[in-house]
């Protein structure tokens, strides 16, 4: 027996690949990558030098990042250097033609953004950061949605 409806985590799924696409395919179209565009917001917000501290705001291991920064260092997009205070730690820096990139793709993920919000409203894009963030909450609440009422004290 097939549900009424489809399941909202499947229309949120389908629809979040589809972005995801989209939004890789306009930085690609730029000259970059939703990796190197998260690299280089990372280090754009000036709190994130050391590459372990990279990896963290980005969100992926060491070893996935370091792949990354070895392609933008090949590309000339970064530059990394050891810590003077701790050889162990590597400081990563854009060069200047990082930066110009960095523009490039600002320019690129502005548009981008602008198109998604065609025809909405800031009320509905409110609503939406709202529900996807109710969302998120759900994911990592395993009693919600579940239909299971919070157990009350028995009378005895």
């Amino acid at each position: 027996m097939r549900p009424l409806q489809e399941p909202i985590g499947l229309d949120v799924a389908r629809t979040g690949r589809a972005l995801s696409r989209a939004f890789d395919d306009a930085l690609a179209v730029a000259g970059g990558s939703l990796p190197t565009w998260l690299v280089m917001t990372a280090l754009k917000g000036g709190d994130h030098t050391m590459q372990r501290d990279v990896a963290a705001a980005v969100g992926i291991e060491g070893a996935t990042l370091t792949h990354h920064l070895n392609r933008m260092e090949r590309d000339g997009l970064v530059e990394r250097h050891r810590d003077t205070t701790n050889r162990r730690n590597q400081i990563v820096a854009l060069t200047p033609a990082g930066d110009a990139m960095f523009g490039d793709l600002l320019a690129t993920v502005t548009a981008f953004d602008r198109r998604l919000r065609h025809g909405l409203s800031a009320d509905e894009l409110d609503t939406l950061r709202d529900l996807l963030g109710r969302l998120n909450a759900n994911i990592h609440d395993p009693a919600e949605g579940t239909g299971a009422q919070p157990s009350r004290p028995r009378n005895s």
